[in-house]
Formats: C-alpha cells, structure tokens, sequence
C-alpha cells in the first residue's frame, strides 16, 4: 500500500513524498538489506520542472521488488512554493533530499536520478552518503546542462538577458507562459523528433506539458540557471559506489557524450547507451530499462559484484572488462561488444491534497 506524506525543507517549504512499500517476501530485493525496517528504497528524483511523469512505468515495476518512493521539488507538483524565494538552487534541492530521506525513516536507498535529478543526487553525496547503495543516473549529466543544450551554450548566453526580462514583467511572461497549450506542445517536441515518436505513447508526455504551462515561469528560469552554473565533476572520482549510467545516442537535451564521460569517471560506474534513445529512454524503452535496473540491483548493489572503472555492461550480463555494448531494441539484444572486430562505435554525437498529480493513479 502507497502512503504520501511531507517533508520539511531547512526553509520550512513543504515538500511532497510518496511511498510505497516493496513485497518484501523470501527473494525479494527490498528484504536483501538489512534487517525489520531496514530495507532498499528507490528514491526517484525528477528533472527539472517535472513532478512525476518519467517514472510512470518504474514506479510500479519497481515495487515489485524494492520499496519506492517519489518526491516533488519546491515549486513543483504538489510541494509548496518555496518559503524563502531565493531558495531554488541546486544545494536547495539536495538538502530537501535530506529531510525526504528522513520522512521515510532514513534507511538504505538507491538514488534515481533523471535529467536535473541526476545532479540532484551527485550534490546530495557531497554531505549525505550514509545509507546510499547505488545510484541510477538517467539521460543526465554532472552539471553545467545549459552549457550543453542542443550541443551548444546558446541556452547558457540567453539566460541572464531572459532572466532579467521576466523578472521584470512577471506578470506578462506569466501571461505568456500559461498560454502556451500542452497538446500543441506535444506535437512540436514529436515533430522537433526531441522524443522518439515510433516508442513512446504520446499521452505518457502530456502530464509534463501541462505541469510544465502550471509551474511558476520565473522561479523555473532562476533553477535553470543554477542547474547550468552547478557542477559535480570534481566530486564523480570520489563516489565509490555502484553507478549505472542509462542514456539515450538520440538525446538532444542531454548530449550522450556527457554520460559517456560521466560513467567514465565514475569508479564503479557502468554506462547503458540506448540506441535511438531520447530524453525519455524510461518510457521509450520500458522493457529494457527496468530489465537493466533489476540486473543492476541484484548483481551490483546486493550481490556486490566489482566493476571495473568506466566499465559499460549489456543489459543480460555483466561485464567487467570495460567492454561496451549498444542496446539497440525494446527486447535488450545487443550487438557485438568493442572487442569484437565488427564492432561498431557505442554511441553517437499545487493542486488539493485529494488529487495527486503525476504518477498516483497510472497504470
């Protein structure tokens, strides 16, 4: 059975947790830490200006097997907007990890992290370690995103400019903002081929188009611009623990490279290049991703399995040789690893308390 419950920011912001407890039978990953109370959470972490909708399909494949739960940033779904308005920055978000950890009774977690979540998370270790099993990092980086968007530092140029401009007629770019319809959203970022249209079922996106028309538009813009000056690349060789990398060859928003290189520099890190994934690789390639994952939890976060620095493993078997293997269909075959001669590269260039928003009632 799920609960929801709220936290407290080190501001006082209430922030919005959902929980859900595992089987916890004979097999089951969640009784394999610990002892009584003590067992494995996912804690998922969100983007930024997302409240859920990535995780639709992992909530519950997850349950199968580990509790799980699920936070709203400041600002964001059903937290509240933050008590101090300044306080939106990276190490904000990382500290009201801290107090979600604590509303679920501190226990052993694996962190999930997607997108913004994934530097979330990095900055989180810097101080909150203890208890920390593994961490999944989804179609993200360690910091710096806007100097990375669509490849380029354009976003990173305009910000400052845009920033001041809305600051200044918030009411007006609210105006603006709001307006913008979430279908028409939708069908854009599909025929922009941000997202790929032949895997993932349209009504998935719909939730974050309309969360994102909803969340306040110049407190977005100021977390963007932290998100884009933030960077965790001098804390990934000191992280030594499990750390599976899931990226998509096809995502524009994240370019691959950077989880390429964050796997790399990860001591115990494993990459997961999708081929023809995007942004969205969870709800792209569901089979695939939770199939990863679950061999991830078993062989490296419970079983213990060294991996060797920047090691990349297919999504069947493990490897710790550092080979790399591209997964190129829902049903997680691959193609030959690097040390096959016909190898190819890798990888290419809030609303009431009774009405939850984002995942409660899928599925």
């Amino acid at each position: 059975m799920g609960r929801e419950l709220f936290a407290a920011g080190k501001d006082g912001t209430r922030i919005y947790v959902r929980y859900r407890e595992g089987p916890g039978g004979i097999g089951s990953l969640a009784s394999g830490v610990g002892a009584g109370s003590e067992r494995l959470t996912a804690v998922l972490c969100d983007g930024i200006a997302c409240d859920g909708f990535i995780w639709k399909y992992l909530w519950d494949d997850l349950a199968r097997t580990v509790n799980v739960a699920h936070w709203n940033y400041r600002g964001h779904g059903r937290s509240s907007l933050p008590v101090d308005p300044k306080a939106v920055e990276l190490r904000d978000h990382a500290s009201d990890l801290v107090a979600v950890r604590a509303a679920i009774g501190d226990g052993p977690v694996v962190l999930f992290g997607h997108s913004m979540g994934c530097q979330v998370i990095l900055e989180h270790l810097r101080t909150h370690r203890e208890g920390v099993r593994g961490l999944v990092l989804i179609c993200g980086s360690s910091g710096r995103i806007t100097h990375h968007f669509k490849g380029t530092d354009v976003l990173a140029q305009l910000l400052p400019r845009l920033i001041e401009q809305v600051d200044a007629y918030p009411h007006i770019a609210r105006a603006i903002w709001s307006r913008v319809p979430a279908p028409m959203a939708l069908r854009i970022a599909l025929l922009a081929r941000e997202v790929d249209a032949s895997a993932v079922t349209p009504a998935d996106l719909l939730p974050y188009m309309r969360h994102m028309v909803d969340i306040d538009f110049s407190m977005f813009l100021h977390m963007l611009r932290s998100a884009g000056e933030h960077s965790t690349l001098d804390l990934l060789p000191q992280i030594d623990l499990p750390a599976l990398v899931i990226a998509g060859d096809r995502d524009t928003f994240t370019p691959p490279r950077l989880a390429e290189e964050m796997a790399a520099a990860l001591p115990r890190g494993e990459l997961m290049m999708v081929s023809g994934g995007t942004h969205v690789v969870p709800l792209e390639r569901k089979k695939m991703v939770i199939e990863r994952v679950e061999q991830f939890l078993l062989e490296r976060v419970l079983g213990g399995a060294p991996v060797g620095r920047g090691a990349s493993v297919g999504p069947s078997q493990a490897s710790a040789s550092g080979e790399m293997s591209h997964l190129p269909a829902e049903d997680g075959s691959a193609q030959p690893s690097a040390s096959d001669e016909s190898a190819q590269p890798s990888a290419e260039g809030g609303p009431s308390p009774g009405d939850p928003r984002g995942l409660s009632n899928d599925r």
